[in-house]
Order: C-alpha cells, then sequence, then structure tokens
C-alpha cells in the first residue's frame, strides 16, 4: 500500500513539493520509482522499495529519466526541415500545419505509387509506451503496406519465431524461475547489465546473491567477460557464432546418457534425437573452443540440478544461427523436465494476458516476401536488413516515403551508413519522436509526443515476461504541457487524416470502426482489460495500491492447457528449424587468426538515445574498441591507440582498448555510437565520442529469419 507523504494520483500541481510514486518505462526492467519533486520539478529519482517485482532496484538510467524531461534538446513543438543535410535548419509549426504536411506527404506516396510505396520502422520505444502499443500499431495498420520494419529483427525474432513455431504464439515465452532455480543457464547473455531481457528481471545482482545463498550456480558462455560472466559460478570462452554447437551438443548429451524426462505433451522427440546425434561435444570444440567434457559436464549438471533454467539472449540471437540456439535452449528445458517446473521455466499468468486474449497475434511466416531480395515476412514485418535496397531499388513497390516511430535504423541497424544514404534520396520521410536523430535529420517534419512522466502507463508486454507476477497502473506525474499531444492522439491524427486524402478509401463501416477505435483513450483500454482479466487487479484497486499489486510467484502446473496450439501439444521439431541444421553442417571449423566482432551495451546506455544525458556520459570512457593484448600485439597496435577496423561494408577509425575480458580472436564495439554523420552534430551527443559498430555490421549476414546477424561479423583491424 502507499506511504503516508506520498501523492498517488494525477499529474502534481505546478506548486506541488512532496513525493510521488513512478515508473521507469526505458528498458524490461519496468522498476518502480519514488520521485522528489519541489515545486512541480523533479529533482530525485530513487528506487521504489514497495513495488513487488523490482523491490527498490533502480539503475542509473531510472535516475536519469527526468533529464528527459527537462533535456533542453528534446522537441516540444512539431518543427519542419529547411534545407538539405549540414545545412538544413528546423522550424516550429503548428500541430494542425504539421499532421497535415505529414498526411499530405503519406497520401501522395500511396495514391502515386501504391500502398507499398511507404515504409513504416518502430523502433524499442515503442515496446516501452502505452499508447503505442495501443494505438500506434492500429495506425501502421490502417496503412496496409508490406513495407513494416521494427527493431524485431535486430534483437529477438528468433524468440518469437520459435515460439511460433514450437508453441503456437510468438510471445508465448516460457520464463526462467530466478527466483526458485539452483541452477542459471546462460547464453549470450548480461542481465548484470540489461535487468534482464525477454526476461523482466529487475533487482537481478540481488536475486543472484540470494540464488547463491541458496546454494545455486550460474553458469555463463560468452566471447567477453561481461558484468554477468565476472559473479558467475563460472564462465565459458566460446567463439561468437558457434553458440549452436555448444548447444546442440548439450542436447546430444543428454539424449545419448539417457538424462531426459520430457512432458508426455511434448512431440517429435524421436526427430530431435535423429538430427542432433552428430553434434558431438568434440565437434563443438573444434568450432567454439569450448573443451568437449565441459559441454558434457555442464549438460550433466543442468540435467542433475533440483530446478535448472537455461536461457539465451541477444548474444545468441543475434547472429547466423540464432533461430537454431534458441530452439537448443527451449529443448534443454524441455528434455530435463524443467519447463512448467518450480526453479525451471515457467508461463507467467498477468493480469492482462495479451497472449491469451488475443491482443498480440500468434504470428504468421512467410505470407509475402521481400521484393528485391525475397526475404519472408513474419509477424507482417519484413526483416529491417532489406530496408535500404527497398528504398534504393527502382520499380514497383519501390519505398518513396518512409514513416518511423521512436526509431533510429541509422545507428541501429546493418550497414548504416548504407541506409544513412537511401534515406536522403526519399521523395518524403516524417518521424514521430522527441529528437532529431541520425534518422529523423531525414525527416520532413518530426511530430513530438508527450514524454513518459507526463502519460499514464501500463506494461502490456513486460509483465507477459516478468519472473514474478504483478500489476501496476502509472497516473502521469507532470501534467501534459498545453499544446502538446500524446503519442496516441498523434497516432490518430495521422491514420485518419491521411486516409482522408486517399483517391481508394476503405468502406465506410471499416472507416468508422477505426476512428472509433483509435479514440478510445489507452487508460480506458487498460480498464476494460484488467476487467476481463479476472485477477482481482482491477484499475480502482491499482489507482488505490500505486506501487502494485503483488499476484505471487510463477505458477506451475499450467500446461499443456495453456499452450496455444490448438493440439495443446509441444512441437520440439520444427520443420523449418530441422532444415536449417544443414547450413549449420555445412560451417567449416574456424582457421587462422581472423577477428570477429561482436557488440556490447551497458547498464547507462539506452540503446542509440539518452547520451545526451550528462549524468549517464560523465565518467570513464566507454567507446573504445575492446581487444585481447595478445591480438592488439599481433598487430603492431598499442593501448590506446587509434585503429581501422574494417568489414565488407565499411571501415571505422577508433580506439583501443587493451583487456583479456576478450577471447581471443575476438573484438567489441558498443551498440548505439557514432553520432552525427557528415559533419552534422545532433544535440548535445557530440560529447559522446565512438563509432556506429552499424557502419561494420553486414546486412547480407542473417539467421534463417532474416533476423540480422551482428555478432560474429569478420572484420580487420590494422594501425
Amino acid at each position: 500500500m502507499t506511504r503516508v507523504g506520498i501523492l498517488t494520483n494525477g499529474p502534481v500541481p505546478d506548486d506541488f513539493t512532496g513525493k510521488r510514486l513512478g515508473v521507469c518505462n526505458l528498458c524490461e526492467a519496468i522498476c518502480g520509482l519514488e520521485l522528489t519533486i519541489e515545486r512541480g520539478t523533479v529533482t530525485g529519482v530513487r528506487g521504489n522499495p514497495d513495488d513487488p517485482l523490482s523491490r527498490g532496484h533502480v539503475c542509473p538510467k531510472g535516475v536519469a529519466i527526468a533529464d528527459i524531461h527537462a533535456d533542453p534538446d528534446r522537441l516540444r513543438r512539431p518543427v519542419r526541415r529547411v534545407g538539405e543535410g549540414a545545412d538544413a535548419t528546423w522550424v516550429e509549426i503548428g500541430w494542425d500545419e504539421a499532421l497535415d504536411r505529414v498526411a499530405d506527404g503519406l497520401a501522395a506516396a500511396i495514391n502515386d505509387h501504391g500502398r507499398d510505396a511507404v515504409g513504416i520502422y518502430l523502433g524499442n520505444p515503442n515496446a516501452h509506451s502505452l499508447g503505442s502499443l495501443t494505438h500506434g500499431t492500429a495506425m501502421v495498420k490502417t496503412f496496409r503496406t508490406r513495407n513494416k520494419f521494427s527493431a524485431t529483427s535486430v534483437d529477438q525474432l528468433p524468440h518469437q519465431f520459435l515460439a511460433h513455431l514450437m508453441y503456437g504464439h510468438q510471445l508465448f515465452l516460457p520464463i526462467p524461475d530466478i527466483d526458485r532455480t539452483s541452477y542459471f543457464l546462460v547464453f549470450g547473455a548480461n542481465p548484470m547489465a540489461s535487468n534482464g531481457s525477454l526476461m523482466t528481471v529487475p533487482d537481478f545482482p540481488v536475486r543472484l546473491r540470494e540464488l547463491k545463498a541458496r546454494g545455486g550456480r550460474m553458469v555463463v558462455f560468452d566471447p567477453r567477460r561481461t558484468e554477468t560472466a565476472r559473479v558467475a559460478s563460472e564462465h565459458h570462452f566460446v567463439r561468437p557464432g558457434t553458440d549452436a554447437f555448444v548447444l546442440l551438443a548439450m542436447v546430444q548429451t543428454l539424449l545419448a546418457e539417457g538424462l531426459t524426462s520430457p512432458a508426455a505433451y511434448v512431440d517429435g522427440l524421436d526427430v530431435v534425437e535423429r538430427v542432433v546425434a552428430d553434434f558431438t561435444p568434440e565437434l563443438a570444440e573444434a568450432h567454439s573452443g569450448v573443451p568437449a567434457e565441459e559441454v558434457r559436464r555442464v549438460a550433466r549438471d543442468f540435467a542433475a540440478a533440483d530446478g535448472a533454467a537455461a536461457y539465451g539472449r541477444v548474444g545468441v540471437s543475434t547472429h547466423a544461427f540464432g533461430t537454431v540456439c534458441q530452439w537448443a535452449v527451449q529443448l534443454l528445458n524441455l528434455l530435463t523436465g524443467n519447463l512448467d517446473r518450480a526453479g525451471g521455466t515457467l508461463v507467467t499468468t498477468p493480469a492482462i494476458d495479451a497472449v491469451g486474449l488475443g491482443l498480440i497475434g500468434r504470428g504468421h511466416h512467410d505470407v509475402w516476401r521481400s521484393r528485391v531480395r525475397g526475404l519472408p515476412e513474419f509477424g507482417g514485418e519484413l526483416p529491417v536488413s532489406v530496408l535500404r535496397e527497398e528504398i534504393e531499388t527502382p520499380g514497383e513497390g519501390q519505398i518513396r516515403a518512409m514513416l518511423t516511430l521512436a526509431g533510429n535504423p541509422v545507428l541501429s541497424t546493418p550497414d548504416g551508413a548504407g541506409l544513412d544514404r537511401a534515406m536522403a534520396g526519399l521523395d518524403f520521410a516524417a518521424a514521430i519522436d522527441i529528437y532529431v536523430n541520425e534518422t529523423t535529420r531525414h525527416a520532413d517534419v518530426i511530430l513530438p509526443p508527450t514524454t513518459a512522466l507526463e502519460r499514464d502507463h501500463y506494461d502490456l508486454v513486460f509483465h507477459v515476461l516478468a519472473v514474478r507476477d504483478t500489476a501496476r497502473f502509472t497516473p502521469a506525474v507532470l501534467a501534459k504541457p498545453d499544446g502538446a499531444l500524446h503519442d496516441w492522439e498523434i497516432y490518430r491524427e495521422v491514420a485518419l487524416r491521411t486516409q482522408a486524402r486517399l483517391r481508394t478509401k476503405p468502406p465506410l463501416g471499416k472507416r468508422l470502426q477505426q476512428r472509433l477505435r483509435l479514440s478510445v483513450s489507452p487508460t480506458v483500454m487498460v480498464a476494460a482489460l484488467l476487467q476481463r482479466g479476472g485477477s482481482g487487479a482491477t484499475m480502482r484497486r491499482l489507482r488505490a495500491e500505486p506501487a502494485g499489486v503483488d499476484l505471487g510467484p510463477l505458477r506451475t502446473g499450467q500446461l499443456p492447457e495453456r499452450i496455444p496450439h490448438r493440439s495443446k501439444r509441444i512441437d520440439a521439431a520444427p520443420a523449418l528449424v530441422v532444415a536449417d541444421l544443414e547450413r549449420l553442417r555445412a560451417v567449416e571449423a574456424p582457421q587462422g587468426d581472423d577477428l570477429l566482432l561482436i557488440g556490447r551495451r551497458h547498464q547507462r546506455d539506452c540503446n542509440s538515445w539518452m547520451h545526451n544525458s550528462e549524468r549517464l556520459t560523465k565518467g570513464k570512457e566507454r567507446h573504445q574498441l575492446l581487444i585481447h593484448p595478445e591480438d592488439l600485439a599481433a598487430r603492431g597496435l598499442s593501448d590506446g591507440a587509434v585503429a581501422t577496423v574494417a568489414s565488407r561494408v565499411g571501415s571505422v577509425r577508433v580506439e583501443v582498448l587493451a583487456t583479456e575480458d576478450m577471447m581471443r580472436g575476438v573484438v567489441s564495439l558498443p551498440h548505439g555510437y557514432g553520432h552525427g554523420r557528415d559533419g552534422v552534430r545532433l544535440q548535445r551527443a557530440n560529447a559522446v565520442a565512438g563509432v556506429s559498430i552499424n557502419d561494420l555490421t553486414d546486412p547480407e549476414l542473417l539467421d534463417m529469419t532474416g533476423n540480422a546477424a551482428f555478432n560474429g561479423v569478420p572484420v580487420t583491424v590494422t594501425a
């Protein structure tokens, strides 16, 4: 319940001084906050100890959330671009003019060239905004273009694709029961920095200490000794892109040694046993560098543990065999009987079940393909690795106009420099964003919504992925400024105004239905969904208990009833994934001293933004290329020198930092750096040194889903 002296509901008055509960929606941890406010201004942020999920935890990003609201670089009114490139300036305009300009530009592209002439890109922040989830996706559907893209295909597409095939729904993702597990097996994840991903686990450092205190272990496989690897019970270096060999060798060990106890509702295990038979620990050692006996030992320890959970994240999702890796992770949990087991992996029971209620579609695959390279869609989106070619290649269906929603694909998707050049050639571009960034600088008009502290929030997605069932509604802390629009209001206006300008319109009944759907506020929608959920966490209760309602630990015994497949069975051997093993078998073991590039993320970074927050960027620099000292010496380079790093698609110059935290033959650049192009400096981000890793990543290196293979990119490093 709320503590005395804290205002709990409604935006604070301008003269208010006191405490107010809030929420951090910058990452998946969804930490509860306690804000100190002096005369209407946020002056302090700390974790809310009464939050049943985050338990008082807050990371540096959460402390900096007020910096976004106060940021002088943030757009507060719509702007239009005047001029090009380095000579461009931005002029504030009124909302009606701005919305009409956007609608005119998008409608012209559709009327002149067809519906696929508009491309749409959704960035990561959309998953963290209630209005984007309720109205942004609805707006996108009104355009009916096949050229839809998002951060999904540079992040977690293998997870969603695999869940769709195995369980019947793209977001039916069993979550590690971290609060009860005795053995946590981690591949390519760094929850000490990320607070979890596709596993909402705030307060991970304390949860890890609790795991160890009850005699549990955390075993990490990663080509870098990450913040998580440093505090693990054991850490194994693994060559980038070879995790699939190690994971499949563990599966092979379990089957060969009879260490399995799968549930009766799992199909295809005979196929699994047959197709993994040749993926031995010895083969894994030849490719990955992990000794065969270590692979066997870890597999045996995992099987013997009293409640074990295997988890793989960005490091194994974003390489050429990301889907095979996620399949093998699921097999480890299935085969050992740890799915639907306390301490293993469990499905959540959120107050608003976005999966069970059908708020998020099951997913579909290969209904259409990209025009140039012929890559299949998933869930209505094409892989963003094809975006550049779809803009540049003439012909029917060429993208002539772009609409970006809170995204910066020039910094966050493969061959960003090539995409930057392509976007300069668009007939029209618009952005819904609070910043001029490396991508939105190409926009003709930018529409800035209110920020997180000025709007109501409920996490529709991350409660579905959390390590404990909770519910929390957070009313806006600060009042919506005069003349501002929430994101959901912008989405409504863009959709309706564009549709009104189309020569060919949907039927009148459809248009009226869309207008009604887009005119209901997100908060009203959440209240109705909570009522449908039947958890007892109604809107009335959540407003009365703003710290959040605890619905308890994750529950066992929910399968097979909740499996989305109509058969209520799990397909352990999806044909598309099994077929991809032939591509894996064709990979040759590494030879010579070639270097492979991987990314990294820091706790004080938020993808490609917040680099103009002084409290996050001050201190020790973290932009350098990390490289093992022996690899540095072999190239005649010294620590701190500036080196040229080159790949097939480009090159960058960056300082090098020698560290034994890197595996030999592996180098690392951080994700989201490299602000400014062609001499154009944006905001105060020029204070952050570094280059964009995505000037090196290759749009032709892909997982079978089309997800970008950021990890394991061959590079050279020279003086």
